[in-house]
């Protein structure tokens, strides 16, 4: 059986649960992987056959995201020639994490597909939202990378479509420690905001991954880090607790580890709001952004109560077996695969 998988790269979460999947995934088939996005600090140990720019979310330094720069990059001719060359018709199975060139291709070609992944959980209403409505946002979770049918990842099971979040093999087997640390990654904060934020905050260390750094570098109570996928799950295990964006991936094995979690919400990106939303029953700490009190939000954080853990509801090989399984049922259904004009397209973004 041959399989495509197309993994968004905007960020390092979809990059790193894909080589978790990836040796269940093969067990089914060759598989063949659709990178797109470009703006990932992560080396994708994948079969990686087709490589795009994607549509890329890019961030300033402050918290939000870059506007200017991800309208730069945008190119729809671009993405309606690479939709229109990339083979999904040559394929058994595709499974589609949020990747919307896959998403135009098995339309365009009439080929059913699997939406995957977070974002496929929003495609219930069950699932939480933020408070502050964002009817752009909404339609981006729903519409940007649509399928013909959808396996969710979420923090609980809000759906009967929806199942529990792909945890690594690292984390799923550690044995957590404390050893007086807090991890750190805000992708959206440069360092130069991040660091003078945590010195205030004396008496504890922080490891913070860095993009800018290639070795560490120690800062007062603050250490840089280079970004690694392995050296990041080590901190985490070993820590008092975890400062991050309102991501899925690290939230969620956060949660699994059993340890205080603080998440800022990318400003602007709706789909983090939602997230923040879902954390607060597992008594996570939210944070709007890192202002003149962000020290002592930190310091009140720490000497609060502990986490409510992440129950997994599926293995790593259910998940998997859910997804090809319900792949191998689908049919086209012309109704529902409707072709696309360039016009569509256009309606689109």
């Amino acid at each position: 059986m041959k399989i495509l998988y197309a993994v968004q790269a905007t960020g390092n979460g979809h990059i790193s649960r894909a080589m978790e999947l990836m040796p269940y995934l093969e067990q089914y088939g060759t598989v063949d992987v659709f990178l797109s996005g470009s703006n990932s600090n992560l080396q994708p140990k994948l079969p990686v056959k087709y490589r795009s720019k994607g549509v890329s979310l890019f961030y300033g330094n402050t918290g939000g995201l870059d506007y200017l720069r991800m309208l730069k990059e945008f190119s729809l001719k671009r993405i309606w020639k690479e939709a229109n060359e990339l083979p999904v018709e040559r394929y058994d199975i595709v499974l589609n994490d949020f990747e919307c060139i896959t998403s135009l291709a098995c339309r365009l070609k009439k080929k059913a597909s699997v939406g995957f992944g977070h974002q496929a959980s929003f495609r219930s209403n069950l699932t939480p939202r933020s408070d502050k409505k964002d009817f752009a946002g909404e339609w981006v979770l729903k519409q940007y990378a649509t399928a013909t049918a959808y396996v969710g990842l979420h923090f609980s099971s809000y759906d009967d479509f929806i199942v529990s979040p792909v945890i690594k093999r690292e984390v799923l087997e550690a044995t957590p420690v404390n050893n007086g640390h807090v991890t750190v990654y805000l992708s959206h904060y440069s360092d130069e905001v991040v660091v003078p934020a945590l010195q205030q905050v004396k008496d504890i260390r922080f490891e913070v991954f860095s993009k800018k750094v290639k070795e560490p570098k120690r800062l007062q109570n603050v250490t840089l880090l280079p970004i690694s996928n392995e050296g990041f799950t080590q901190s985490m295990i070993r820590s008092a607790g975890i400062i991050t964006g309102a991501g899925f991936e690290t939230p969620a094995e956060a949660l699994y580890l059993g340890k205080k979690l603080l998440a800022l919400p990318i400003r602007g990106q709706y789909e983090q709001l939602c997230n923040a939303a879902a954390l607060k029953p597992f008594n996570v700490e939210v944070v709007d952004k890192i202002g003149n009190d962000f020290s002592s939000r930190v310091t009140n954080w720490l000497s609060a109560q502990t986490v409510q853990p992440l129950v997994l509801s599926h293995s790593t090989y259910e998940i998997v077996q859910l997804a090809v399984e319900k792949a191998r049922l689908l049919k086209t259904n012309p109704d529902e695969q409707t072709l696309l004009t360039e016009e569509d397209m256009l309606a689109l973004f």
